[in-house]
């Protein structure tokens, strides 16, 4: 991604290229010049259009099209990707508005550049009202590309230890402790699910458990992430078509870290945690088997109907651990089921939550935040179809119904029933490129999860 001070700026620049917002009837108070133009480009101010005006020097105008509706993150997105580099003024929009916008601006601008040998466009930078806080806008736009960062990034170089390396990073950069228990010694400090899960691995790829604790005051909140760097589904193992986009079944986990980027950025009053399980599900001599039955940390014991299903095993222990802390306000992040996008498609992330209070600050801010959310029910007749004939429970449910469903109540049996907890079955990826949003690894409810936070536990910064 471009530097991000190169993309948002207050300062004028007489120089700018103004960009006006436009529909059908603002289309028609633009001079006879523009009209005209705009009538041989057959451009009516539809929604997600824009027009490049034609002057003496170059391009004079951009209008960019909105139909009926307001502002989106994504309204400027198609000509922040498209147009020429240079500088460009946002004119008649309010604040508010502009911020909203601004947000696409940045992230049309994201380029996955790690293996590219061709050179990346100059940035296109946006002067925006004296009023509007770029400051947050920047920090949404560095979490969520971090979130696209790491899920992109191939197995290969983001295995558990590359992961757990990013968690480093980051907890260095804001002062954050971070600390990890990996391989054998998972066994030693009671995490046996996880173990169970990424034992398979080669040498240096051994499974791992993240924990980032920053900030010693106000309420407690913790964040769990998936981190399945790459998955095979073990010895279940999956087609090959369902293994060409598995580098991105540590999104959870890439979430987990992206909403603690913004949490850290923005100095919330809160005692942080992250938590990452941290593994690759690979097959090998030792790897689990359908049929095994582990221990978790929590003393209850699953027998494994699948090993394919292994988010569930591996978030278990760290739920768990979680709980031990008694945090009022518990997060989890993964790319869990199959089943979640069967039922709501790649762009809404399954919601479950288990206080409605929760849900209604969540509710509120995706609505706010233009960044949705979808709430499923936490169905409590269906958790008879987690049953086991030999252990307290599967990790599947029989006969493959509501399969996204199970998975949460899986999870929830992890987590104290006092807790306020919500879990996101997130598939964080785009399967193909949209505006401001190229093909590959995507955060999802990011912006709606850390506007609940300071909702509900009422926060002021």
């Amino acid at each position: 991604m471009a530097k991000k001070a190169a993309l948002l700026s207050r300062k004028h620049n007489p120089k700018a290229i103004p960009i006006q917002i436009v529909d059908a009837e603002l289309l028609e108070e633009r001079s006879k010049a523009v009209q005209a133009w705009a009538k041989a480009c057959k451009f009516t101010g539809e929604v997600g259009t824009y027009l490049r005006v034609p002057g003496k020097k170059g391009i004079e105008l951009v209008l960019v099209g909105t139909g009926s509706t307001q502002l989106t993150p994504w309204s400027l997105a198609d000509a922040a990707a498209n147009l020429p580099e240079g500088v460009y003024a946002l004119q008649d929009v309010d604040a508010g508005e502009c911020e909203v916008a601004a947000l696409g601006w940045c992230l049309a601008q994201y380029r996955f550049s790690r293996y590219r040998s061709d050179e990346a466009t100059g940035p296109r930078t946006l002067i925006v009202p004296e009023s509007t806080d770029i400051e947050m806008v920047e920090k949404f736009a560095e979490a969520i590309s971090l979130v696209r960062d790491l899920v992109n990034t191939p197995a290969e170089h983001m295995g558990p230890a590359d992961l757990q390396d990013a968690a480093e990073a980051l907890a260095e950069e804001f002062g954050a402790s971070c600390e990890t228990i990996v391989g054998d010694d998972l066994l030693d400090e009671n995490f046996p699910a996880i173990h169970a899960v990424g034992r398979a691995a080669a040498e240096g790829r051994e499974p791992r458990l993240i924990d980032m604790h920053w900030g010693t005051k106000g309420p407690k909140l913790t964040i769990v992430g998936k981190g399945v760097c790459f998955d095979t589904g073990g010895l279940d193992l999956k087609p090959a078509s369902g293994m060409l986009i598995m580098k991105k079944d540590m999104g959870g986990a890439a979430h987990a870290l992206g909403l603690a980027r913004l949490v850290m950025a923005s100095k919330l009053k809160v005692q942080l945690r992250v938590l990452v399980p941290a593994v690759e599900n690979a097959v090998s001599g030792n790897a689990y088997r359908p049929g095994d039955v582990i221990m978790t940390r929590k003393g209850l014991s699953v027998e494994i109907g699948n090993t394919d299903a292994e988010g569930r095993v591996v978030l278990c222990d760290a739920l768990a651990l979680a709980g031990e802390d008694k945090p009022d306000l518990l997060m989890d992040f993964a790319t869990l089921t199959g089943a979640a996008r069967v039922a709501l498609g790649p762009d809404l992330p399954a919601t479950y939550a288990n206080d409605d209070k929760l849900w209604a600050a969540l509710e509120t801010e995706a609505k706010d935040a233009q960044d949705p959310l979808w709430r499923m029910p936490l169905w409590a007749p269906y958790d008879a179809m987690l049953k086991s004939e030999i252990a307290d429970m599967n990790n599947t449910a029989e006969g493959g119904f509501g399969g996204s469903i199970t998975a949460a109540l899986y999870l929830q049996r992890f987590v104290d029933a006092a807790t306020p907890w919500v879990h996101f079955d997130v598939y964080a990826w785009m399967p193909s490129a949209k505006p401001g949003r190229p093909k590959g690894g995507e955060a999802q409810g990011l912006r709606a999860s850390f506007g609940a936070i300071k909702k509900f536990l009422q926060l002021d910064g």
